[in-house]
């Protein structure tokens, strides 16, 4: 596999994720000198993360771990409103543990041991885990493998899938991201990060560990979303509680506070959301909305077109409030 992601570097490691081919185990991650300081194989890479964060969990009995509800997305895409609740709810949150550990590793240095709370102390967590943006280890590993590996039992985890509308999602990327990273590796790693979402679902589900899909744009009216999502998630009674149903008015807060802050520019040229559609970028995100209306009992009630870009227009309803989704 060369070193440099060029095109056909990036088609060709864009079929092996589509695909889940485990000849992704044997791709070699080159470094740059910078913020990664040697070649790492990703599967080997992988192991010996695990190694490092076994060591925290060794002498723990299962009824020990926490129940762990492990946030997936790509970089910068943004905060669904129901993950800052969690702090509201009490429930200890960690941002990108295993990604930390990772970069840590790539810069040379020993990560640390991950020292969890003990179940009888602290029965739930979150962390937030992030896939990209600046290497092609960040976009492929999976940080669910890595936790499993290292001996954190599948059934007391939780996987939640955050997807962000593609466009916006590399818009952000372009416009934030340049001072570490070229443009063209962004872009390549953006559609790599993209679909890499399936691979990290099947893994989840091939070792029994649920998985609840997210989009960002659910938190638009975040209300109603983070009730659909804390009951699905079956913490419901640890959030405070919500004001009657009579008092909340959609677009109260507004569109951009409500999801956590805007993400960045929201466009980009013809030829990068060509890319995105022909890449499969774009259909992977109308499976996750698809799969956000299911998994949160969200009803569709209208659908569209809007200024001629390539995705549509969803409009939800959730049972306990309103949302809206604009998806591709």
């Amino acid at each position: 596999m060369p070193h440099e992601t060029d095109i056909a570097t990036l088609d060709s490691i864009a079929c092996l994720v589509r695909e889940d081919d485990p000849v992704i185990d044997s791709i070699w991650l080159p470094g740059d000198g910078h913020l990664q300081m040697e070649d790492h194989q990703l599967g080997a890479v992988c192991s010996t993360l695990a190694g490092y964060l076994r060591d925290g969990f060794r002498g723990r009995r299962h009824d020990e771990f926490p129940m762990h509800i492990c946030a997936w997305g790509k970089a910068h895409a943004g905060s669904p409103a129901p993950y800052d609740l969690f702090g509201l709810a009490g429930v200890p949150s960690y941002y990108q543990p295993v990604k930390s550990a990772l970069r840590t590793l790539f810069a040379g240095e020993a990560p640390a041991p991950w020292n969890l709370p003990a179940a009888e102390r602290q029965p739930c967590i979150v962390s937030k885990e992030t896939q990209g943006p600046y290497s092609l280890g960040e976009c492929l590993f999976i940080s669910l493998r890595v936790l499993i590996e290292a001996g954190y039992p599948p059934d007391r985890l939780h996987l939640i899938i955050v997807e962000h509308d593609p466009a916006s999602v590399l818009a952000s990327w372009l416009s934030r991201l340049a001072a570490l990273q070229t443009q063209e590796r962004l872009l390549h790693h953006c559609i790599i990060a993209a679909l890499n979402v399936n691979r990290v679902r099947r893994y989840a589900r091939r070792h029994g560990v649920p998985v609840t899909h997210y989009v960002h744009e659910a938190g638009k009216e975040p209300l109603g979303a983070a009730r659909a999502l804390f009951r699905r998630l079956g913490i419901s009674r640890r959030v405070e509680p919500l004001q009657a149903a009579g008092f909340e008015r959609p677009g109260l807060y507004g569109s951009d506070s409500a999801d956590g802050g805007r993400v960045g520019a929201t466009t980009v040229a013809d030829e990068h959301r060509r890319m995105l559609e022909e890449a499969g970028v774009y259909r992977t995100y109308r499976q996750a909305v698809a799969a956000c209306i299911r998994d949160l009992d969200l009803d569709v009630w209208s659908s569209g077109k809007s200024r001629g870009e390539t995705g549509s227009v969803v409009r939800l309803s959730a049972r306990a409030g309103s949302c809206g989704i604009i998806g591709g």
